[in-house]
Protein backbone atom coordinates (compact mmCIF):
# COMPACT_ATOMS: atom_id res chain seq x y z
CA UNK A 1 0.00 0.00 0.00
CA UNK A 2 1.46 3.32 -1.04
CA UNK A 3 2.26 6.07 1.44
CA UNK A 4 -0.27 8.37 -0.19
CA UNK A 5 -3.08 5.81 0.17
CA UNK A 6 -2.25 5.19 3.82
CA UNK A 7 -2.19 8.93 4.45
CA UNK A 8 -5.57 9.36 2.75
CA UNK A 9 -7.09 6.59 4.87
CA UNK A 10 -5.77 8.19 8.04
CA UNK A 11 -7.29 11.50 7.04
CA UNK A 12 -10.62 9.82 6.40
CA UNK A 13 -10.50 8.08 9.81
CA UNK A 14 -9.72 11.35 11.59
CA UNK A 15 -12.56 13.06 9.75
CA UNK A 16 -15.05 10.33 10.70
CA UNK A 17 -13.93 10.41 14.33
CA UNK A 18 -14.29 14.19 14.44
CA UNK A 19 -17.72 13.99 12.83
CA UNK A 20 -18.88 11.42 15.37
CA UNK A 21 -17.62 13.58 18.22
CA UNK A 22 -19.29 16.65 16.76
CA UNK A 23 -22.64 14.97 16.11
CA UNK A 24 -22.89 13.06 19.44
CA UNK A 25 -24.50 15.95 21.38
CA UNK A 26 -26.80 16.61 18.43
CA UNK A 27 -27.93 12.97 18.42
CA UNK A 28 -28.65 13.25 22.14
CA UNK A 29 -30.69 16.38 21.61
CA UNK A 30 -32.73 14.86 18.76
CA UNK A 31 -33.67 11.72 20.70
CA UNK A 32 -33.72 13.16 24.19
CA UNK A 33 -35.16 11.95 26.42
CA UNK A 34 -35.25 8.24 25.61
CA UNK A 35 -35.61 7.02 29.19
CA UNK A 36 -36.74 8.16 32.62
CA UNK A 37 -35.17 11.30 34.11
CA UNK A 38 -34.26 11.41 37.79
CA UNK A 39 -34.94 14.56 39.81
CA UNK A 40 -33.04 14.29 43.09
CA UNK A 41 -34.51 15.89 46.21
CA UNK A 42 -32.04 16.40 49.09
CA UNK A 43 -34.69 15.96 51.75
CA UNK A 44 -37.18 13.39 52.99
CA UNK A 45 -40.36 12.53 51.15
CA UNK A 46 -43.34 14.62 52.18
CA UNK A 47 -41.32 17.73 53.01
CA UNK A 48 -41.84 21.13 51.36
CA UNK A 49 -39.16 20.72 48.65
CA UNK A 50 -40.43 17.22 47.92
CA UNK A 51 -43.96 18.58 47.48
CA UNK A 52 -42.72 21.10 44.91
CA UNK A 53 -40.68 18.45 43.08
CA UNK A 54 -43.49 15.89 42.86
CA UNK A 55 -46.07 18.47 41.80
CA UNK A 56 -43.83 19.55 38.92
CA UNK A 57 -42.58 16.07 37.98
CA UNK A 58 -46.04 14.72 37.21
CA UNK A 59 -46.75 17.49 34.71
CA UNK A 60 -43.25 17.53 33.22
CA UNK A 61 -43.57 13.80 32.50
CA UNK A 62 -46.37 14.57 30.06
CA UNK A 63 -44.46 17.17 28.04
CA UNK A 64 -41.15 15.28 28.02
CA UNK A 65 -42.72 11.97 27.03
CA UNK A 66 -40.67 10.17 29.68
CA UNK A 67 -41.22 9.71 33.40
CA UNK A 68 -39.59 12.22 35.73
CA UNK A 69 -38.77 10.13 38.79
CA UNK A 70 -38.35 11.93 42.11
CA UNK A 71 -35.58 10.39 44.20
CA UNK A 72 -35.10 11.40 47.83
CA UNK A 73 -31.49 11.45 49.07
CA UNK A 74 -31.70 13.07 52.47
CA UNK A 75 -28.79 13.82 54.76
CA UNK A 76 -26.07 16.31 55.66
CA UNK A 77 -28.19 19.37 54.94
CA UNK A 78 -28.60 18.48 51.28
CA UNK A 79 -24.89 18.02 50.58
CA UNK A 80 -25.18 14.26 50.08
CA UNK A 81 -27.67 14.72 47.26
CA UNK A 82 -25.72 17.59 45.71
CA UNK A 83 -22.52 15.53 45.77
CA UNK A 84 -24.35 12.61 44.18
CA UNK A 85 -25.64 14.74 41.32
CA UNK A 86 -22.23 16.37 40.84
CA UNK A 87 -20.71 12.90 40.30
CA UNK A 88 -23.54 11.61 38.09
CA UNK A 89 -23.04 11.09 34.38
CA UNK A 90 -23.55 14.39 32.51
CA UNK A 91 -26.04 12.86 30.10
CA UNK A 92 -29.17 14.88 30.85
CA UNK A 93 -30.86 12.20 32.92
CA UNK A 94 -30.00 13.40 36.43
CA UNK A 95 -31.01 16.75 37.93
CA UNK A 96 -31.04 18.25 41.40
CA UNK A 97 -33.70 20.48 42.92
CA UNK A 98 -32.32 22.31 45.94
CA UNK A 99 -33.24 25.36 47.96
CA UNK A 100 -31.22 28.04 49.80
CA UNK A 101 -28.94 25.26 51.06
CA UNK A 102 -26.89 25.52 47.87
CA UNK A 103 -25.96 29.05 48.89
CA UNK A 104 -25.33 28.37 52.59
CA UNK A 105 -23.33 25.14 52.25
CA UNK A 106 -19.99 26.88 51.47
CA UNK A 107 -20.14 28.67 54.83
CA UNK A 108 -21.61 25.80 56.83
CA UNK A 109 -19.25 23.09 55.56
CA UNK A 110 -15.54 23.84 55.81
CA UNK A 111 -14.71 20.75 53.73
CA UNK A 112 -17.48 20.94 51.17
CA UNK A 113 -16.59 18.50 48.34
CA UNK A 114 -18.06 20.67 45.60
CA UNK A 115 -18.40 24.29 44.54
CA UNK A 116 -22.05 25.24 43.89
CA UNK A 117 -20.96 27.96 41.47
CA UNK A 118 -18.57 25.97 39.28
CA UNK A 119 -19.30 22.24 39.64
CA UNK A 120 -22.83 22.25 38.21
CA UNK A 121 -24.78 23.41 35.21
CA UNK A 122 -27.29 25.98 36.46
CA UNK A 123 -30.59 25.22 34.76
CA UNK A 124 -33.32 27.42 36.23
CA UNK A 125 -34.89 28.83 39.33
CA UNK A 126 -38.21 27.20 40.13
CA UNK A 127 -40.46 28.78 42.70
CA UNK A 128 -40.33 30.81 45.93
CA UNK A 129 -42.00 29.76 49.15
CA UNK A 130 -42.61 32.19 52.03
CA UNK A 131 -41.85 31.19 55.60
CA UNK A 132 -44.16 31.53 58.58
CA UNK A 133 -43.39 31.90 62.28
CA UNK A 134 -45.45 29.47 64.34
CA UNK A 135 -45.90 28.44 67.94
CA UNK A 136 -47.39 25.40 69.65
CA UNK A 137 -51.14 25.68 70.03
CA UNK A 138 -51.05 26.22 73.81
CA UNK A 139 -48.26 28.79 73.79
CA UNK A 140 -49.28 31.70 76.06
CA UNK A 141 -48.98 34.33 73.31
CA UNK A 142 -51.62 35.20 70.73
CA UNK A 143 -49.79 37.69 68.53
CA UNK A 144 -46.22 38.71 67.78
CA UNK A 145 -45.93 41.51 70.38
CA UNK A 146 -47.05 39.04 73.05
CA UNK A 147 -44.64 36.43 71.67
CA UNK A 148 -41.77 38.91 71.78
CA UNK A 149 -42.50 39.71 75.42
CA UNK A 150 -42.74 36.00 76.19
CA UNK A 151 -39.42 35.25 74.49
CA UNK A 152 -37.62 38.01 76.38
CA UNK A 153 -39.07 36.78 79.66
CA UNK A 154 -38.28 33.11 79.08
CA UNK A 155 -34.91 33.42 77.32
CA UNK A 156 -33.17 30.08 76.77
CA UNK A 157 -36.12 28.21 78.26
CA UNK A 158 -37.81 28.58 74.86
CA UNK A 159 -37.23 25.69 72.47
CA UNK A 160 -36.80 26.79 68.87
CA UNK A 161 -37.07 23.84 66.48
CA UNK A 162 -35.47 23.55 63.07
CA UNK A 163 -35.04 20.91 60.39
CA UNK A 164 -31.28 20.50 60.80
CA UNK A 165 -28.14 22.58 60.34
CA UNK A 166 -28.32 24.54 57.12
CA UNK A 167 -32.05 24.07 56.65
CA UNK A 168 -33.96 27.27 55.90
CA UNK A 169 -35.85 26.83 59.16
CA UNK A 170 -32.47 26.88 60.88
CA UNK A 171 -31.44 30.06 59.05
CA UNK A 172 -34.76 31.70 59.82
CA UNK A 173 -34.41 30.83 63.49
CA UNK A 174 -30.84 32.16 63.52
CA UNK A 175 -31.96 35.50 62.10
CA UNK A 176 -34.90 35.60 64.54
CA UNK A 177 -32.62 35.07 67.54
CA UNK A 178 -30.39 37.90 66.38
CA UNK A 179 -33.33 40.20 65.59
CA UNK A 180 -35.05 39.82 68.97
CA UNK A 181 -31.85 39.53 70.99
CA UNK A 182 -32.89 36.33 72.74
CA UNK A 183 -30.58 33.30 72.93
CA UNK A 184 -33.23 30.61 72.66
CA UNK A 185 -32.42 26.90 72.84
CA UNK A 186 -32.38 25.39 69.36
CA UNK A 187 -33.62 21.85 68.82
CA UNK A 188 -32.55 20.20 65.54
CA UNK A 189 -34.59 17.52 63.80
CA UNK A 190 -33.92 15.30 60.81
CA UNK A 191 -36.09 17.21 58.40
CA UNK A 192 -38.97 19.65 58.32
CA UNK A 193 -41.61 16.95 58.78
CA UNK A 194 -40.33 15.75 62.18
CA UNK A 195 -39.76 19.34 63.35
CA UNK A 196 -43.32 20.29 62.47
CA UNK A 197 -44.72 17.17 64.13
CA UNK A 198 -42.82 18.12 67.29
CA UNK A 199 -44.50 21.54 67.20
CA UNK A 200 -47.93 19.99 66.71
CA UNK A 201 -47.25 17.66 69.62
CA UNK A 202 -46.25 20.53 71.89
CA UNK A 203 -42.70 19.22 72.33
CA UNK A 204 -41.17 22.51 71.14
CA UNK A 205 -42.31 26.10 71.41
CA UNK A 206 -41.73 27.81 68.06
CA UNK A 207 -40.68 27.03 64.51
CA UNK A 208 -40.12 28.81 61.20
CA UNK A 209 -41.59 26.73 58.39
CA UNK A 210 -42.72 27.01 54.78
CA UNK A 211 -46.27 27.81 53.73
CA UNK A 212 -46.34 24.66 51.60
CA UNK A 213 -46.52 22.75 54.87
CA UNK A 214 -48.03 25.23 57.31
CA UNK A 215 -50.93 26.88 55.45
CA UNK A 216 -53.51 24.11 56.10
CA UNK A 217 -52.60 24.03 59.79
CA UNK A 218 -52.72 27.83 60.10
CA UNK A 219 -56.21 27.88 58.58
CA UNK A 220 -57.30 24.97 60.79
CA UNK A 221 -55.99 26.66 63.92
CA UNK A 222 -53.82 23.73 65.03
CA UNK A 223 -50.85 26.08 65.61
CA UNK A 224 -50.33 29.64 66.81
CA UNK A 225 -49.48 31.89 63.86
CA UNK A 226 -47.42 35.04 64.41
CA UNK A 227 -46.61 36.33 60.93
CA UNK A 228 -44.89 35.77 57.60
CA UNK A 229 -41.20 36.29 56.91
CA UNK A 230 -41.57 38.00 53.53
CA UNK A 231 -41.08 41.69 52.78
CA UNK A 232 -44.78 42.09 51.97
CA UNK A 233 -47.98 40.21 52.73
CA UNK A 234 -48.74 37.05 50.75
CA UNK A 235 -51.80 36.07 48.73
CA UNK A 236 -52.62 32.86 50.52
CA UNK A 237 -52.73 34.66 53.91
CA UNK A 238 -53.69 38.22 52.93
CA UNK A 239 -54.64 39.34 56.42
CA UNK A 240 -51.46 38.06 58.03
CA UNK A 241 -48.94 40.78 58.91
CA UNK A 242 -45.26 40.37 58.14
CA UNK A 243 -42.72 40.23 60.94
CA UNK A 244 -41.13 43.34 59.46
CA UNK A 245 -44.29 45.41 59.86
CA UNK A 246 -44.58 44.15 63.44
CA UNK A 247 -41.27 45.62 64.44
CA UNK A 248 -38.53 43.39 63.00
CA UNK A 249 -37.35 45.86 60.36
CA UNK A 250 -35.70 44.27 57.34
CA UNK A 251 -36.62 40.74 58.42
CA UNK A 252 -36.98 38.65 55.27
CA UNK A 253 -36.42 34.92 54.75
CA UNK A 254 -37.85 33.24 51.66
CA UNK A 255 -37.23 29.71 50.46
CA UNK A 256 -36.12 29.67 46.84
CA UNK A 257 -35.51 26.63 44.67
CA UNK A 258 -33.19 25.96 41.76
CA UNK A 259 -32.54 23.14 39.30
CA UNK A 260 -28.97 21.94 38.70
CA UNK A 261 -27.35 19.33 36.46
CA UNK A 262 -23.90 17.70 36.49
CA UNK A 263 -21.20 19.85 34.93
CA UNK A 264 -20.92 19.42 31.13
CA UNK A 265 -24.46 18.14 30.70
CA UNK A 266 -25.34 18.92 27.04
CA UNK A 267 -26.97 22.31 26.72
CA UNK A 268 -29.67 20.96 24.42
CA UNK A 269 -30.73 18.51 27.14
CA UNK A 270 -30.86 21.12 29.92
CA UNK A 271 -32.75 23.51 27.66
CA UNK A 272 -35.39 20.89 26.87
CA UNK A 273 -35.73 20.07 30.56
CA UNK A 274 -36.02 23.77 31.38
CA UNK A 275 -38.67 24.25 28.69
CA UNK A 276 -40.72 21.44 30.25
CA UNK A 277 -40.27 23.08 33.64
CA UNK A 278 -41.51 26.46 32.38
CA UNK A 279 -44.53 24.77 30.81
CA UNK A 280 -45.28 22.96 34.07
CA UNK A 281 -45.15 26.20 36.03
CA UNK A 282 -47.93 27.53 33.81
CA UNK A 283 -50.03 24.37 33.99
CA UNK A 284 -53.40 25.12 35.69
CA UNK A 285 -53.11 22.18 38.09
CA UNK A 286 -49.65 23.25 39.21
CA UNK A 287 -50.70 26.90 39.51
CA UNK A 288 -53.70 25.95 41.62
CA UNK A 289 -51.75 23.58 43.86
CA UNK A 290 -48.84 25.95 44.45
CA UNK A 291 -51.16 28.93 45.00
CA UNK A 292 -53.14 26.98 47.60
CA UNK A 293 -49.91 26.25 49.44
CA UNK A 294 -48.70 29.84 49.34
CA UNK A 295 -45.86 29.35 46.86
CA UNK A 296 -45.02 32.29 44.63
CA UNK A 297 -44.00 32.11 40.97
CA UNK A 298 -40.77 33.85 40.00
CA UNK A 299 -40.45 36.20 37.00
CA UNK A 300 -39.32 34.78 33.66
CA UNK A 301 -35.89 36.42 34.03
CA UNK A 302 -35.14 34.03 36.89
CA UNK A 303 -36.19 30.96 34.88
CA UNK A 304 -32.84 30.92 33.10
CA UNK A 305 -29.35 29.59 33.82
CA UNK A 306 -28.05 33.11 34.32
CA UNK A 307 -31.00 33.99 36.55
CA UNK A 308 -30.18 31.08 38.86
CA UNK A 309 -26.41 31.62 38.69
CA UNK A 310 -26.60 35.29 39.66
CA UNK A 311 -29.16 34.66 42.42
CA UNK A 312 -27.04 31.83 43.87
CA UNK A 313 -24.04 34.15 43.98
CA UNK A 314 -26.07 36.91 45.63
CA UNK A 315 -27.50 34.56 48.27
CA UNK A 316 -24.09 33.02 48.98
CA UNK A 317 -22.71 36.48 49.66
CA UNK A 318 -25.70 37.31 51.85
CA UNK A 319 -25.68 34.26 54.11
CA UNK A 320 -21.94 33.63 54.38
CA UNK A 321 -21.25 36.48 56.83
CA UNK A 322 -24.37 35.68 58.88
CA UNK A 323 -23.32 32.06 59.36
CA UNK A 324 -19.67 32.86 60.03
CA UNK A 325 -20.56 35.54 62.60
CA UNK A 326 -22.70 32.99 64.41
CA UNK A 327 -19.80 30.51 64.42
CA UNK A 328 -22.09 27.72 63.26
CA UNK A 329 -20.62 24.84 61.28
CA UNK A 330 -22.18 21.58 60.16
CA UNK A 331 -18.97 19.55 59.89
Amino acid sequence: MSTSVRFARRLALVALTSLATFTAPLALAQGYPTKAITLVVPFAAGGPTDIVARTLAGVMTKSLGQTVVVENRAGAGGTLAAGHVMRAAPDGYTYLIHHNGMATAPALYRKLPYNPQTDFEHVSQVIDVPMTLLGRKDLPANNFPELLAYMKAQGDKINLAHAGLGAVSHLCGMVLRQAVGVDMTTVPYQGTGPAFQALLGGQVDILCDQTTQTTPHIKAGTVKFFGVTTASRIKVLPDAPTLAEQGLKGFEVVVWHGIYAPKNTPKDATEKFAAALRAALKDPTVVQRMTELGAEFVPDAKLTPEGLRSWLKQETERWGPVIKSAGVYAD
